[in-house]
């Protein structure tokens, strides 16, 4: 990214619109995409359309809707006036909606066409507009009858301050005492800086793009970052199922994508081990490490070709990733990649590119900030990872308790993470200190490592390990759609009408469940040191709620 006096979105975005004006900026699969001369007169047209709006800057407006050129274009135009950017989660309901909305002070809402349903759900007198962000339809205002015109010029001379709050970030709205993180046009573009320097990022470079964009991992890392190289984004008009997203990937051909663990992991689980046990050989082969890689090796050819065959970068961040899956990728010779960080870091704090990564294994801290573990263990060097740079959130909106908790006097801000750096400075992440159980004699349990060994069992669709009246309980989620289909192909001796059928399967199925059970924990606590084995293993029937990045929401079954 070019070096500005002051970084903020007034210097960068018409030097980007002017450096590679005939470059594709943003588009939809198998549509024609916007130049970044257009996305530049798009954006002009947008800062018209907020100025005969009656919007200033400081005011606060929501952009509320899934993927799609006009997120970026609306986006950019709130920056470049200093009007202060509320994204909001495409998956949050209506009451997380109001939630965010009252919280923030709202004046305006972007909506996109099929998200306008949840906002009639809303008592939303205090929203004095409404646009659908599709078409830039006035759909609530004193004044509906002001159109937007894609040739107009803004009049106005905007210069937002570099340090001054320009987006208010939400990453749960499930309660009222929501939490909005402020960070100002200086965190977010100090971090593409700092992002650019972990993979490089050519103009010719086509980005993929499913993860939602009101996600700080995706609004840098994704939009950004190749904005500010030249390099172009392309969006699915649907949600990213194996259905949409593979003809996507062939069609785009991507150089880089970002995602979550659960992503890969489902890729792994639901169709690489199910072609390899398929056939007796490659079953064989897979037993034993020597010849496992090879299977591996072959499989991640079939893959990185299911992907566009072009990938340089495949980020994933988010959460831990699973050790099997990421051996996988290692012997794959796939270009994963891992990066850490948090929404309050604007996010990115630690990764490295595909060429060097290491086993479970985040990287070294980006480039101008300091990264330490505080206080760590004599023993094992582990403690909580502290973060102190120029992409370091602004505080918590209207929360200053949260923000004294969070944030040193010193500017140090504690992540609540645990991790560890090896002796080249790499990081590691051993989890979330408020996950963490301290066992009876004051040795420390961590969740995520036991749940990595939980969910490699078969028919194992997740799972989660907490602490209850001082005994480890795991909460296990089976795939029971997948016993269902298997039953039903083993099974001959079931009754022929409908209903008893299914009686019968769902019986069986209940019945192979509890066995399962019994036999994962065995699996569990024989494969763990004392501290860790599971005391009560409990069937978990519904999938667990999960965040925007696919966390499981886990404060939500302590």
């Amino acid at each position: 990214m070019k070096t500005y006096d002051t970084l903020s979105f007034s210097n960068f975005i018409p030097d980007v619109v002017s450096r590679f004006a005939n470059n594709n900026a943003l588009g939809y699969v198998d549509e024609p995409a916007m130049t970044y001369a257009q996305m530049g007169q798009n954006i002009e047209a947008v800062k018209a359309f907020l100025e005969a709006g009656n919007i200033k800057p400081g005011d606060r407006v929501a952009i509320y809707s899934q993927n799609m050129p006009n997120w970026g274009v609306v986006y950019f135009a709130l920056q470049c006036m200093g009007v202060v950017a509320v994204p909001i989660l495409p998956d949050f309901n209506a009451h997380e909606l109001q939630n965010v909305l009252e919280h923030s002070e709202a004046k305006v809402i972007f909506i996109s066409k099929s998200l306008e349903s949840k906002l009639k759900e809303v008592d939303s007198e205090f929203i004095e507009m409404a646009i659908r962000i599709d078409d830039y339809q006035v759909l609530k205002g004193e004044n509906k009858s002001f159109v937007f015109d894609e040739n107009a010029k803004c009049t106005g001379d905007y210069t937002p301050q570099e340090d001054e709050l320009a987006i208010l970030l939400y990453t749960s709205g499930t309660t009222g005492d929501s939490k909005g993180v402020m960070l100002s046009q200086k965190n977010v573009l100090t971090n593409v800086i700092q992002s650019g320097s972990v993979q490089e990022i050519l103009e010719n470079d086509k980005f993929l793009s499913v993860l939602p964009l009101s996600h700080t991992y995706e609004n840098t890392i994704g939009l950004l970052l190749p904005i500010s190289k030249g390099a172009g984004v392309t969006y699915l008009k649907k949600p990213p199922v194996a259905s949409v997203l593979l003809p996507a990937m062939a069609t785009v051909k991507p150089d880089l994508m970002l995602t979550v663990p659960l992503i890969i992991e489902k890729v792994f689980k639901a169709s690489i081990l199910p072609t390899i046990q398929k056939k007796t050989a490659t079953r064989l082969m897979h037993k034993y490490k020597l010849t496992r890689k090879l299977v591996y090796r072959i499989a991640g050819k079939k893959l990185y070709q299911t992907f566009g065959g072009n990938l340089k970068f495949f980020g994933i961040g988010g959460a831990k990733l699973d050790p099997v899956v990421e051996q996988f990728l290692r012997d794959a010779k796939f270009p994963y990649a891992i990066g850490y960080g948090l929404t309050e870091t604007a996010p990115l704090l630690a990764g490295s590119g595909p060429e060097a990564t290491k086993f479970q294994a985040i990287g070294p801290k980006v480039d101008n900030i300091e990264l330490i573990i505080n206080n760590p263990d004599p023993k094992t060097g582990e403690g909580e990872i502290w973060a102190k740079g120029s992409n370091v959130m602004l505080g918590y909106y209207k929360n200053e308790a949260k923000t004294k908790e969070v944030l040193t006097e010193d500017g140090w801000f504690k992540t609540g993470d645990l991790g560890v750096f090896d002796k080249k400075g790499r990081l590691s992440h051993k989890g979330r200190l408020k996950n963490m159980i301290v066992g009876a004699n004051g040795e420390n349990i961590y969740p995520e490592e036991i749940e990595s060994l939980i969910n490699n069992f078969k028919h194992v669709v997740e799972s989660i390990v907490i602490e209850q009246k001082g005994k480890l309980v795991a909460l296990v989620h089976f795939d029971r759609e997948e016993l269902e289909t298997k039953i039903k192909g083993l099974t001959t001796d079931i009754s022929s009408k409908v209903d008893d059928k299914l009686n019968e399967i769902s019986k069986k199925v209940d019945e192979t469940i509890n066995d399962l059970s019994k036999e994962l924990k065995h699996y569990i606590n024989t494969r763990v040191n004392k501290i860790s084995k599971i005391q009560t293993l409990v069937v978990h029937p519904e999938p667990f709620i999960k965040t925007a990045t696919k966390k499981i929401k886990r404060y939500l079954y302590h």
